[in-house]
């Protein structure tokens, strides 16, 4: 029996929403298996507290790209303690590491985040200070209240190499990881104007947002995760992540009815998988617009 909510969890509307959203989707999906799926739902009702509902939302899994709204986050951080420049090279870095996803600008933004480069292998004296600036990100995260997350480590497509080769372990144990919780509690702090300051959210959010009247391949973050499950005239402000293990998304949308919520979707496993990410959004946005009809 597939178990969605722990023994003495409070079963809110939320939570009954997902208990439901994630049956059917396994149902729908039956080579899905039960550890390949995580998924945070987080509703804003009108004049009431944030409801939260999670599937397996405290796991760590690796990320993927997932991981630069963190980074961004830290940058805006960084810049509003005076810790680094705002600089137009910076500027630039953020917005093509956000609406593009790309690797290198997320390369650049980490080493301007941690003083730290890559390189050759160092030695150990070195390489101990070397890895204590890395950890700077992990290190401001933890200090706020986030947990199961490691943050520590840039995007490759191909590597790594030298000291980032020993950084990440012999066996990748030191890779990054995130929570859908975690990931969800940063996208609701940035959506509601809590994220460092209301117009540093606000900044955040105009790189989030994905323009849903364009349609480009199958792995563009407008058009090829949550869009493909909201209805006309949805709006959406999301960061992707997949490799060829992982499919990911963490997703804000305004619904056509007014309903508002926070999805954050992990699948391992089923990297080729267009569908899931879908699926479960389709049927978050046919719940919750169903409730608005009813009150």
């Amino acid at each position: 029996m597939l178990t969605l909510c722990a023994r003495g969890e409070e079963t809110n509307f939320a939570q009954q929403i997902l208990n439901r959203i994630v049956s059917e989707t396994f149902v729908e999906f039956p080579a899905l298996k039960s550890n390949q799926l995580a998924v945070t739902l987080v509703l804003f009702p009108k004049d009431k507290p944030e409801a939260k509902g999670h599937y397996r939302g405290a796991e760590p899994i690796y990320p993927a790209s997932v991981v630069k709204l963190f980074y961004l986050v830290a940058a805006h951080r960084w810049m509003e303690d005076g810790r680094i420049k705002d600089t137009a090279e910076l500027r630039r870095a953020m917005r093509d590491m956000i609406v593009d996803s790309g690797n290198e600008p997320t390369h650049y933004v980490v080493d301007l985040l941690t003083g730290t480069t890559s390189g050759p292998e160092l030695p150990e004296a070195d390489m101990t200070e070397w890895s204590h600036r890395r950890n700077a990100v992990n290190r401001y995260f933890h200090s706020v209240g986030f947990e199961g997350i490691n943050v520590n480590q840039k995007p490759w497509c191909e590597g790594p190499y030298g000291r980032e080769r020993v950084w990440v372990g012999t066996n990748y144990e030191n890779r990054n990881a995130l929570t859908t919780d975690a990931t969800a509690r940063l996208l609701v702090e940035i959506a509601t104007a809590r994220s460092i300051s209301a117009a540093r959210s606000a900044e955040m959010m105009e790189l989030l947002k994905r323009d849903l009247s364009k349609k480009r391949g199958a792995n563009d973050q407008g058009s090829g995760f949550t869009s493909g499950g909201l209805p006309d005239g949805a709006k959406l402000w999301s960061k992707a992540g997949w490799t060829s293990t992982a499919r990911h998304d963490a997703a804000y949308v305004e619904l056509p009815s007014g309903e508002r919520f926070v999805l954050v979707t992990f699948t391992t496993g089923h990297a080729n998988n267009r569908e899931i990410v879908p699926a479960l959004v389709r049927r978050a946005a046919a719940a919750l617009g169903s409730e608005s009809a009813r009150n």
